[in-house]
């Protein structure tokens, strides 16, 4: 069989440019951020080809095993000649101008003669021999790849960010599906204990195991509900007896959930991912904690369940979602079922992030969330069908349910009441701004009230008797927005506020 020929899309090919750009204005370090969906590996071999085209060495450093084998199986795909530089692999071609490695066998390595460009994969992990190795290099050009760039200290490495794209964007033109989220049955965090602001495994083990049946319960209801049949499902667990409980109660309906963790061999997760990935699988799901969450690719997953709680990994979060959203025939949605709390604690930078991709490196690293009321979360999921409740919407696009809402502002019908001590020009505009930022809130799908802080923030008052009347937002008043966002991570050293 032919091997296929590495092409890439045009957003691709300009993701490319632009981090040659960024080598040309002078960055050593760059920071890919690839949301999943956005081939991050094929773009990654393009600039490796690129480079041994032009007779120079490359290597593309990855921290597990399975990730090195994946990599190189890409490569042979594309017939692409290369080396694997990894303790004992069959494919040590060390005069190969492209090399895979692990992490773990370029720390062992005082030097690396003759590289020219070094690719760093999930550099959100920081690995500190890995930084080490760049900034004593300052020759070799480096790039780190990230789909969840939060992690504190990556702009001392990495000093330009370049943003392949938005998932917004990618779900858009189908190379990813859009989630249908559910806030199920929540696990009780009351009490837990934290370790360096998040909550202890064993705690969370423990929260989740109390709420198992109802977790199973739900599974059951939402598949059949909404398939008719089981679909392959990935479920993210707390640790390792978490895991076991959940299996064992499946199977206790007859259903076939396999448990993987790091006590298990390498043999008996590779057989039981691979299993998985066929078509015709007799397992309805998989359970882990971590280990689904890097180099896992099987685009046919219809659903999530998250029974892990994160107070503060933002991107632990992010990067579970994205295993479920990969695009394949005839999938046109994935289910997320959520009883861990953590899509609505990461609701806003969720949203952020959707829309707007990563601009910029944030100096802080990630913090703990609020953690929501009761009634908070209540008021954040239709009451009849627990589907996340779109922000500004009075009716549940999954049941229809509706929801009456309790206006804050309240206005004579028709009539426009003049601000205190404002003339007809100043309320005209005043007007014109509050329209504005509320269709700018709607656009955005901000949370109810952003549109009247703005406000607040520009005219210093609050709006009291201008019409909630939502038009498109200038280009006047989008830059004033994100001058307030970065005035504000100025500030505070955070992502800005919106």
């Amino acid at each position: 069989m032919a091997a296929e020929k590495l092409t890439l899309y045009e957003d691709q090919e300009q993701t490319l440019e632009d981090l040659r750009e960024g080598f040309r204005e002078g960055h050593q370090a760059q920071l890919l951020y690839a949301p999943t969906g956005a081939g991050k590996t094929e773009m990654a071999m393009a600039l490796m080809l690129a480079t041994a085209q032009k007779e120079k060495r490359s290597a593309m450093i990855l921290d597990r095993i399975v990730l090195c084998n994946q990599t190189s199986a890409r490569l042979q795909k594309y017939n692409i000649d290369h080396g694997v530089l990894m303790s004992g692999h069959w494919r040590y071609r060390p005069h190969e101008r492209i090399q895979v490695c692990s992490a773990q066998t370029l720390e062992k390595r005082e030097s690396f003669p003759g590289l020219n460009l070094l690719i760093v994969d999930e550099c959100h992990a920081q690995r500190r021999e890995t930084i080490a190795f760049i900034k004593k290099h300052p020759q070799v050009r480096a790039i780190g790849l990230s789909a969840s760039p939060f992690t504190k200290g990556l702009g001392s490495t990495y000093t330009n960010v370049v943003s392949a794209t938005t998932t917004e964007a990618l779900v858009n033109i189908g190379r990813l599906v859009p989630l249908k989220v559910f806030i199920a049955k929540q696990m009780d965090m009351k009490g837990a204990k934290k370790i360096g602001g998040e909550f202890a495994v064993d705690d969370a083990g423990t929260k989740g195991m109390q709420i198992t049946g109802d977790v199973v319960a739900e599974w059951i209801r939402m598949t059949m509900n909404t398939f008719g049949a089981p679909r392959k499902t990935i479920v993210f667990c707390a640790n390792v007896a978490h895991g076991a409980d959940l299996q064992t109660k499946f199977a206790e309906l007859g259903y076939n959930f396999v448990a993987i963790s790091y006590k298990d061999t390498d043999e008996f997760k590779k057989e039981a991912i691979a299993d998985f990935a066929k078509p015709n699988t007799k397992i309805n799901g998989l359970i882990a904690c971590d280990i689904l969450t890097k180099g896992f690719d099987v685009p046919d997953v219809m659903i999530g369940v998250s029974v892990r709680p994160f107070s503060k990994s933002f991107s632990s979060h992010v990067q579970q979602m994205g295993r479920v959203m990969r695009s394949s025939h005839g999938k046109e949605f994935a289910l997320w079922l959520d009883h861990s709390g953590n899509y609505l604690r990461f609701r806003s930078k969720w949203d952020d992030l959707y829309h707007d991709g990563v601009a910029k490196l944030a100096d802080d690293s990630e913090t703990s969330a609020t953690e929501l009321k009761d009634k908070e979360v209540e008021a954040q999921r239709c009451p009849k069908c627990s589907a996340l409740w779109p922000r500004n919407a009075d009716v549940c696009p999954q049941c229809g349910h509706v929801k009456v809402r309790m206006n804050l502002v309240q206005h004579v019908e028709g009539e426009l009441v003049a601000l205190a001590g404002a003339t007809a020009a100043q309320t005209k505009l005043q007007q014109e701004w509050y329209s504005q930022l509320i269709g700018f809130e709607r656009e955005r799908g901000y949370r109810y009230g952003w549109a009247k802080f703005r406000f607040e923030d520009k005219f210093k008052m609050k709006p009291r008797g201008l019409k909630e009347d939502p038009k498109a937002a200038s280009p006047e008043i989008r830059r004033w927005v994100l001058s307030r966002n970065i005035a504000a991570a100025k500030a505070i050293g955070k992502g800005g506020f919106r």
